[in-house]
């Protein structure tokens, strides 16, 4: 049976980097989005580059059912998933009190509740196996104290999916199995103006910026060596450590002069 990765949110962005650095390892792929057209040419394209068996799987992370769906699927296909990346994500641009229950559920169904499923579907096989790897993209804001603006529940979330990684390490590390945060900072990708804030990453100074690519290449190399936790660049690792240690209302007074928009 051959050994594939399962990438969510692969049709952009790190998802679509992290794709081509496994691709380039010659590591098979599953490729789910929900943007059809995209992920067709993506799986076609990566396939006949480099070799490998790639399929894709059309799905909205936001509905219930879609990962059951594809742990379905990849069974019914004899597809084999050693490495699962839980990628999908995006923020919603509006204070907290302005968004409704449907937003709001959507939002944690995405980025955690569908993390959680997955997970637990495929940690099932990994353990009959006592091997495997998971990769969940988390934020450099998982460490930051929450944001007052946009995107009020998108650190809280993302510091839920560092302690989900951590659980799981402690948990299956002896079987095994090893679970990768990795945690990003300010990465230029279509995120922002998909999620309606590009004018505030436009704000942000381009010494804390990141290209996906390099995102992805560290994210991938940490992955496979089981590292815990991942955080690309010097900076963001002083970063990382100072909101670990400092007050927070200090984290809060750097963070606005060195990203205005977050804490305003």
């Amino acid at each position: 049976m051959s050994k594939y990765v399962l990438i969510t949110g692969a049709s952009a962005g790190i998802g679509h980097e992290i794709a081509k650095e496994f691709a380039a390892k010659k590591f098979n792929l599953i490729l789910v989005a929900r943007r059809e057209e995209r992920l067709s040419v993506i799986s076609k394209d990566l396939a006949k580059k480099y070799n490998i068996e790639a399929t894709y799987i059309v799905a909205d992370l936001s509905d219930p059912s879609s990962p059951q769906m594809i742990y379905n699927k990849t069974h019914a296909l004899g597809l084999n998933v050693e490495i699962l990346v839980n990628n999908a994500g995006y923020s919603i641009n509006k204070k907290f009190h302005s968004t409704d229950e449907l937003e709001e559920d959507n939002f944690l169904r995405v980025l955690g509740i569908s993390v959680i499923h997955l997970t637990k579907l495929y940690l099932k096989d990994m353990l009959s196996k006592n091997s495997g790897r998971i990769m969940n993209v988390s934020s450099l804001a998982a460490f930051a104290p929450p944001a007052t603006g946009w995107g009020a529940m998108y650190g809280p979330i993302k510091t839920f999916i560092n302690r989900f990684g951590d659980t799981i390490n402690i948990n299956y590390n002896s079987r095994g199995i090893t679970a990768t945060n990795v945690c990003p900072g300010f990465t230029v990708t279509e995120f922002h103006t998909a999620s309606g804030m590009q004018d505030a990453m436009d704000k942000v100074p381009a010494i804390m910026k990141h290209d996906s690519k390099y995102v992805a290449k560290g994210a991938v190399k940490a992955t496979l060596k089981g590292k815990q936790v991942w955080v690309p660049g010097l900076l963001n690792k002083t970063l990382a450590f100072i909101c670990n240690v400092f007050p927070s209302s200090l984290v809060i007074k750097l963070s606005s002069r060195l990203a205005g928009g977050r804490y305003e």
